[in-house]
């Protein structure tokens, strides 16, 4: 590794004021960070606070939070594919493969993509490239179905961090989730390849499966008829499949081996990526825990009123449903477009598990609530968190002319 240093060491000058490669200083100067510890120290005169944690470490902790949701989507994906060929018993070593070579091109151009434009914007603006994008461009490709089209991804990359993120001046300064707004341009501009509610399967070129459909456990549960329960319409839903009996139970809905995006499926996936998250300090447990909440709340006034399926449902199932999970793990937490007073952090959080079971029952047209109550709680936050502040301001006032 000294060996490489020195080579970047000695080509240094060339990028530096005055050299040839000046513009693209900036460029030289993230890989290196990020390959490198950075040059640069703290000033040994005046009061500074220390701390072992940067901008580049906290997002290497979350893309590490990440990386089980990524590799079982892999896993997922291949299974899906033997599961919908009427090969259900396929060899582990088979099913990676062919997972891989769908999700990994999905990866790589999320990356690619929003990597260009980092690097482009860095370059005209002449600051350093953050390594904000090293989660946006792994959130991104989780959110997304196996068969969504690699242009569609690439296009819906560039329109979020050029609209959501540097629209507003960069890392740290976006109001809107990067990734969420990726999902949502995708969501409204082609509906029908973001959905999800096909099954996708590699033969190698040819046609997919004739007579096999498969709908997700949301559009399931939107769609449950009038006199039965969205829990028998479930467990029906893969009857008569060979190896597909129990498909949508609910725990395999918790473990995550049923169609959906890529990294959304496993709530088991997510529990462990908060886990890495809480402990690690990088992530609000209180978002998580009020969200949840919030979720078991609208479920049981659903409940109460009952007069569908889907408002019938047991308020668990949300949880384990679509991308809440992920989302409120991942998502929701954005430590720049969530609140960030710590009692705003529980009303954020818990207004998000409220609209996201509000959204899937009034709203079926968009069953997936979870993407579209944070992103509308994204632009409530900085009020809450004014009135949270205003709040104890007042509190205080009224305890100094006591």
């Amino acid at each position: 590794m000294k060996f490489l240093h020195d080579i970047l060491e000695k080509q240094k000058p060339m990028f530096e004021k005055g050299g040839k490669l000046e513009k693209f200083y900036y460029l030289f100067e993230a890989g290196e960070s990020f390959a490198f510890t950075p040059p640069t120290t703290t000033p040994a005169k005046g009061a500074h606070i220390r701390d072992a944690i940067d901008l580049k470490r906290m997002m290497m902790t979350v893309v590490i939070a990440m990386i089980p949701a990524l590799l079982f989507g892999i896993w997922n994906v291949g299974y899906q594919h033997f599961l919908a060929t009427g090969n259900p018993d396929a060899a582990l070593l088979d099913i990676i493969i062919v997972g891989s070579i769908q999700v990994l091109p999905i990866v790589i151009v999320a990356y690619t993509a929003g990597g260009i434009v980092e690097v482009i914007f860095a370059i005209i603006r002449k600051h350093p490239i953050n390594e904000g994008f090293l989660v946006t461009g792994m959130l991104i490709p989780l959110t997304m179905p196996p068969d969504i089209p690699l242009w569609q991804v690439a296009l819906a990359t560039v329109f979020a961090v050029i609209i959501a993120k540097e629209a507003f001046g960069g890392t740290g300064m976006n109001i809107l989730n990067v990734a969420l707004t990726a999902r949502a341009f995708l969501y409204f501009a082609y509906p029908t390849d973001i959905s999800g509610s096909k099954v996708w399967a590699y033969l190698g070129g040819e046609s997919t499966v004739d007579g096999y459909t498969g709908e997700t456990a949301l559009a399931l549960a939107t769609g449950a008829k009038t006199g039965t329960s969205v829990e028998a319409a479930l467990q029906s839903a893969t009857s008569g499949w060979a190896g597909a009996e129990g498909l949508f139970s609910f725990n395999n809905m918790l473990i995550g081996a049923i169609p959906g995006s890529i990294g959304e499926t496993s709530a088991v996936m997510a529990l462990l990526g908060a886990i890495i998250l809480v402990v690690a300090g990088v992530a609000s447990w209180k978002i998580m825990a009020s969200g949840i909440v919030g979720a078991l709340v609208m479920g049981f006034i659903f409940n109460a009123i009952g007069s569908t399926p889907f408002m019938e449902m047991a308020p668990h199932y949300h949880l384990i449903m679509g991308g809440f999970a992920f989302g409120i793990v991942f998502m929701a937490t954005d430590p720049v477009s969530a609140a960030q007073t710590e009692r705003g952090k529980w009303i954020y959080g818990f207004f998000i598990g409220l609209l996201t079971v509000l959204i899937r029952v009034f709203n079926p047209a968009y069953p997936e609530g979870i993407m579209l109550a944070i992103l509308l709680m994204n632009v409530f936050a900085p009020l809450i968190d004014f009135y949270v502040i205003q709040a104890n301001k007042n509190r205080r006032l009224k305890r100094s002319h006591v």
